[in-house]
């Protein structure tokens, strides 16, 4: 039975990660902070490792403590890092000092996996092209125009010079699902009657249902051919604004939906405004200007021919079925009847 550590298991993704290790049967351990929540933690096979990323030290001595003596876990997933802050440079010190700390303390204890995964995003690799909207793939150069994405490929860069990880990297796109938040605001507001685009350029978006991500971690794990191997992963194809208009609202069965084109200025201010309020309340604001880059992007296509050749990556959920899954989740939760 193979031993796994989820770093960064408290989270979105981070649950879902768990549910597919027990799924598989791996022996799981969940790697929180004091502070996080496990509202998706709730599996009683799931053993538990507090950990303080700000002290190599004590980071040393969780994962020693977590483990009999001479034992070490087979594969590990790095899942944690910030997506969104109310201090910038709170990406580099989660995101990429939190990721030294980790290898470091590793190091120390003699812990270091057989593999190693690394959650990036697809962020890290920036605009593509924009003109013919031809596919991200892993062989540009990244150039990424966000601090979220810069803090993403330093921490790949980091990775890379240490030549006892046997790491593997992953960028996915868009995640979506049940629990997200994100992405769940639009659902909403389509929900509602209104569905807010940005810009009046063509945007193609691509996504990725979160039990997707989850089964491509594990089975990139288990194949050789990815070790020191960066990966894009996404579902096959991209969609419009207005393609992803229709499935959510065929899903809550709203017939009736008004598109709102917000011009790129508007947004910026918005973006701004709302940057400065989250920061006056001390709390991370869903739309910044780290976002707005990220809203205001027209070509999220990409290429995932290596995921499939390397480690049989086949995405088994349509955005149609993802919707509806999520769809579903949201109705639950909120509890809405079908209208």
């Amino acid at each position: 039975m193979k031993k796994v550590l989820i770093v960064g298991a408290g989270g979105f993704i981070g649950g879902f990660i768990a549910d597919e290790a027990l799924k598989r049967g791996y022996d799981t351990w969940a790697g929180v902070r004091e502070s996080t929540s496990r509202r998706f933690l709730k599996d009683e096979r799931l053993h538990f490792v507090t950990l303080d990323y700000d002290d190599v030290d004590a980071l040393s001595a969780s994962l020693r403590a977590a483990l009999p003596e001479g034992e070490r876990w087979d594969w590990i997933v790095y899942n944690l890092g910030a997506t969104k802050c109310t201090n910038f440079a709170d990406f580099n010190r989660i995101n990429v000092n939190y990721l030294r700390n980790f290898i470091e303390a590793l190091r120390r204890s003699g812990m270091m996996p057989e593999r190693f995964i690394y959650m990036s995003s697809l962020s890290a690799l920036g605009p593509g092209d924009e003109k013919n909207y031809e596919p991200l793939n892993g062989r540009m150069i990244p150039q990424p125009n966000t601090r979220y994405g810069v803090s993403k490929i330093k921490a790949e860069t980091f990775l890379e010079t240490c030549p006892d990880v046997p790491w593997t990297i992953l960028r996915p796109t868009g995640v979506y699902g049940p629990h997200e938040q994100d992405y769940l605001m639009m659902v909403k507001s389509i929900d509602r009657h209104f569905d807010f685009g940005v810009g009046f350029r063509r945007q193609m978006l691509t996504f990725i249902y979160v039990e997707d991500l989850a089964a491509a971690i594990f089975d990139a794990l288990a194949s050789d051919a990815t070790l020191k191997r960066k990966y894009i992963l996404s579902e096959p194809r991209a969609y419009t604004q207005k393609e992803f208009r229709k499935i959510v609202a065929r899903e809550l069965q709203r017939s009736f939906v008004v598109p709102v084109r917000l011009p790129m200025w508007a947004v910026y201010v918005a973006s701004v405004v709302a940057e400065k309020v989250g920061v006056a309340r001390m709390k991370p604001s869903t739309l910044n200007r780290d976002k707005f880059r990220i809203m205001r992007q027209r070509n999220w296509n990409c290429s995932i021919e290596e995921a499939r050749k390397d480690f049989g990556f086949s995405p088994r959920f349509s955005l149609q079925e993802g919707i509806r899954r999520t769809v579903e989740s949201y109705r639950a939760t909120e509890g809405h009847g079908k209208c």
